[in-house]
């Protein structure tokens, strides 16, 4: 799990709780009524903009956010390499049964292995990450539409509130705390837009550029096996794809400069 994500927003709502609670009674905070007009309208905007089905794969595709990437890219550099020193080793022949648990590396040497031509593997594989980086981008629309939804209804709300509380002017009692639930709608989208679908899509958006940079990696190692060069030279390869830091742990721990 991606400590970073749920510590963010726990912080978030700790801090913000916490302020509340200094400044008087937290349980002024919360109103039913405010919630679901803020919320039940962000989910409804939601689906009139987009399809059920891609709400829902928007809400499966959010849990990549709540978690620490698997592929460790230093991990898939070497098991490339190692491919590559079976296949010059033996032949290109000795890598169908060589197991590999990425699905698209996996796909790459099962085409070199089928004997596929090196446009051909290109042209596959890049079709692959388009459509990946399409599936990735459907997600992050939707959260970033929950993101404009959010402050959008917590206005309405207040609206509301202050229609109510217009109704009851010839109270007075009643304008002062009528007037601080019209505005807790806004405070409750503003809250959701900045401290969870928002940075939800950002960093959805940023799991898909490094998956993208992985794949991309990848293909470059398929194809480098496919022209049989040089396991080191494939490693060196590879390792322009990562930043400096990273680099540096495949030479005895020494970061580059």
């Amino acid at each position: 799990m991606d400590l970073s994500t749920i510590l963010g927003i726990l912080l978030g709502l700790i801090l913000i709780g916490g302020a509340i609670a200094m400044g008087g009674d937290i349980v002024g905070f919360i109103n039913i009524p405010s919630f679901m007009i803020t919320f039940g309208g962000t989910v409804a905007a939601t689906m009139v903009m987009f399809p059920l089905k891609t709400v829902m794969n928007a809400m499966k595709v959010a849990q990549v956010a709540l978690r620490e990437p698997k592929d460790s890219p230093l991990e898939l550099i070497e098991k490339i390499v190692s491919l590559a020193q079976k296949a010059r080793r033996e032949s290109i022949l000795a890598l169908e049964n060589e197991p590999i648990e990425d699905p698209f590396l996996q796909k790459g040497i099962r085409l070199v292995v089928d004997g596929a031509e090196p446009d051909f593997i290109k042209a596959i594989m890049r079709t692959e990450i388009a459509m990946m980086q399409e599936r990735h981008k459907s997600g992050q629309k939707v959260f970033k539409g929950m993101g404009a939804f959010a402050p959008a209804f917590g206005m309405i709300g207040t609206l509301i509130g202050l229609v109510q509380m217009l109704r009851a002017i010839d109270d007075p009692q009643k304008i002062g705390p009528a007037m601080a639930v019209a505005l807790i709608t806004t405070l409750y989208g503003a809250v959701a837009a900045n401290l969870v679908f928002l940075p939800i899509a950002s960093k959805l958006e940023e799991r898909s550029r490094r998956e993208t940079i992985l794949r991309e990696m990848m293909l470059e190692g398929v194809l480098a096996i496919l022209a049989g060069e040089n396991p080191r030279m494939i490693r060196e390869k590879l390792l322009s794809f990562l930043p400096p830091s990273m680099r540096g742990e495949e030479h005895g721990g020494k970061k580059a400069a």
